[in-house]
């Protein structure tokens, strides 16, 4: 795989006339071909009708068709994943390949979509319907257990909506704000000939060597560990990476809730798997169900509800193994961003089988690590108020 497909989202490549901060929308990306489509048109020379036209095809390529897939195919498919095995091992081996096509072909393009967050919520608000309709009336769910699955369908959303507020975006004033507030501190830690104060604790954060830089797309100073999004269009205060299953960035603000999000989806999404093996292998251990299962393909509610275990299954594990990323990160106190950068640049150490790349720059050990993460505070928040992003 090239890298150009991975490298950490920093302005490297040239332009289009939509990144233009002075263009709001950004509705475009075929950019050559709609200047020339509507300079014919104010030059009242249409372009030809059809499938042909430029602007026609930029509006298709920009219609937001992705949640079609999400709505109508998949449930068509687990349900024909269900009608036999061998069509569930097929189905269910080419979804993830089709999602991952998808992706790489949006990161290319570096556009924000809706497909991966509406897959997401939808497949969240399906099984939780199964859950409900096919697996409670049989019997073997007790309230309590299916008051923890609910509360941890919840917990789930609630977490997301708090990620969605904002990665805490780097506001044009920030850099201004801070040399004052900075000017102010070093005045008062000088009076009457003895030291007062210390501005070491608002710098022991950063390194000596860490300087504010000037991004080449926003045109401004942003902070250390700060990065630019090419696909928000943004600087974001200690940047991680852009996740498009919230379709928008991780960052200082959110980076904790982020992994909140995480850690409540998984330990939801197993609990629940559990629930639906015991009630339809009722005589198979959990570790063996999801392999060996036999009749349960006799009635098609309880081949279904075996096909979305593994489907839910390998969600589980997709998200599972980014969880496992983000703390190993957070322990060597390095973001997605740096860990990419330092493998760019042939600086950082792989460590944990790859898992992890320690760049060192950071790192002040285990517990000073975590405990710098647990309370980093989204400075921007009381300097520039961003609304909030929904979707």
């Amino acid at each position: 795989m090239k890298w150009e497909k991975l490298k950490p989202p920093e302005p490297d490549d040239p332009m289009c006339c939509c990144e233009c901060d002075t263009y709001q929308y950004r509705c475009c990306c075929d950019c050559e071909g709609l200047d020339e489509a509507f300079n014919r048109w104010l030059k009242e020379k249409p372009a030809s009708c059809g499938l042909q036209s430029p602007v026609f095809r930029t509006m298709i390529n920009q219609l937001e068709i992705s949640m079609i897939p999400a709505l109508l195919l998949l449930p068509l498919l687990l349900k024909a994943a269900a009608l036999h095995y061998l069509l569930g091992i097929t189905i269910l081996t080419a979804l993830p390949i089709l999602v991952l096509s998808y992706y790489y072909a949006t990161h290319q393009r570096k556009r924000r979509t809706l497909f991966f967050l509406t897959l997401a919520l939808y497949s969240l608000a399906y099984m939780y319907y199964l859950f409900i309709v096919e697996i409670l009336p049989r019997g073997d769910v007790s309230p309590l257990q299916t008051c923890a699955v609910t509360t941890g369908m919840i917990l789930t959303i609630v977490s997301l909506i708090y990620t969605k507020r904002g990665p805490g975006f780097v506001p044009a004033s920030h850099h201004e704000a801070n040399r004052q507030r900075m000017d102010t501190e070093d005045d008062s830690t000088h009076s009457d000939g003895f030291i007062q104060t210390t501005a070491a604790e608002q710098t022991r954060k950063y390194p000596p060597t860490s300087k504010w830089s000037l991004c080449p797309v926003c045109k401004i100073m942003r902070p250390p560990r700060a990065g630019h999004c090419r696909t928000c269009g943004s600087c974001v205060q200690r940047l991680d990476h852009h996740c498009v299953w919230i379709n928008s960035c991780v960052g200082q603000a959110n980076h904790r809730s982020f992994l909140q999000t995480l850690c409540v989806f998984v330990l939801t999404s197993v609990y629940g798997i559990g629930l639906v093996l015991r009630s339809v292998c009722p005589h198979q251990y959990l570790m063996t169900a999801l392999f060996y299962c036999p009749g349960v393909y006799s009635q098609p509610s309880t081949a279904l509800c075996f096909t979305c275990c593994w489907y839910s299954s390998i969600i589980t594990v997709g998200l599972l193994y980014l969880l496992v990323v983000q703390v190993l990160n957070i322990s060597f106190n390095v973001t997605g961003r740096e860990a990419q950068l330092a493998l760019r640049n042939k600086k950082g150490q792989s460590r944990l089988w790859g898992l992890v790349i320690d760049t060192g720059e950071y790192s002040r050990g285990f517990y000073q690590n975590w405990a710098e993460f647990l309370t980093m505070a989204d400075s921007s928040v009381t300097l520039h108020s961003s609304p909030t992003d929904l979707v």
